[in-house]
């Protein structure tokens, strides 16, 4: 009997990974969709099509398309605040702290979730309900006031000079805004490019400052 009930939960617990796992496929699968076609082009079917479910099937992950795209940019902002909450607990100095939080920031636009759903932020933020947005901007204003914090601890140690919010608000907003222009593949490869970018929007930090892996 205990065999049986510890193999039974060892098949339940395989199944919530499995769950989980597709979901995650899905938000992953979609966010890549919806930045080649735009939201409003990418079809129920195609999407379910592309990670091998049936359209109906789809819905059992998820009640709509647009929780769909709520879970694509919540979901890369998740990732940025996970990253940058590893970040601020690795360094203590100013200048590290926020070089580190622009480095995850980056990676995560060139490499992870973050790409994507600043896309879909940026362009598809119209398409979505009053409900959604306000879910969406409730982890969204997290992340900023990690952003917000870090940038006016530097201001006060005398490292930027000008007010905090407004330089939050340019420096993410420079970042954000590479989903429009930036190519991998380039004249800079991803890290060369992340040191420029730095450079540029945080010239006072100085080189190397923190150092965050790929």
């Amino acid at each position: 009997m205990e065999k049986t009930e510890a193999a039974m939960a060892a098949a339940a617990g395989r199944d919530e990974r499995s769950e989980s796992e597709r979901r995650r496929e899905v938000i992953l699968t979609a966010g890549r969709l919806f930045r080649r076609h735009g939201y409003e082009r990418t079809t129920v079917r195609e999407l379910a099509r592309a990670v091998g479910l049936q359209s109906g099937s789809l819905f059992h992950h998820f009640r709509s398309k647009e929780e769909i795209l709520v879970a694509v940019m919540n979901n890369g902002i998740q990732e940025v605040i996970d990253g940058g909450e590893q970040a601020l607990a690795r360094y203590q100095a100013p200048a590290d702290r926020l070089a580190a939080l622009f480095r995850v920031h980056m990676w995560s636009m060139l490499r992870g979730a973050g790409g994507d759903a600043m896309n879909a932020l940026v362009y598809e933020w119209r398409s979505l309900s009053a409900s959604s947005r306000a879910s969406v901007k409730s982890l969204s204003d997290r992340y900023e006031d990690m952003w917000q914090e870090t940038v006016q601890a530097a201001v006060d140690a005398g490292l930027l000079k000008g007010d905090a919010r407004v330089i939050k608000r340019c420096v993410l907003g420079a970042m954000n805004l590479t989903v429009q222009w930036y190519r991998p593949g380039g004249r800079l490869q991803p890290a060369e490019f992340i040191d420029a970018m730095l450079q540029a929007a945080l010239p006072a930090v100085p080189e190397g400052a923190g150092e965050w892996p790929a």
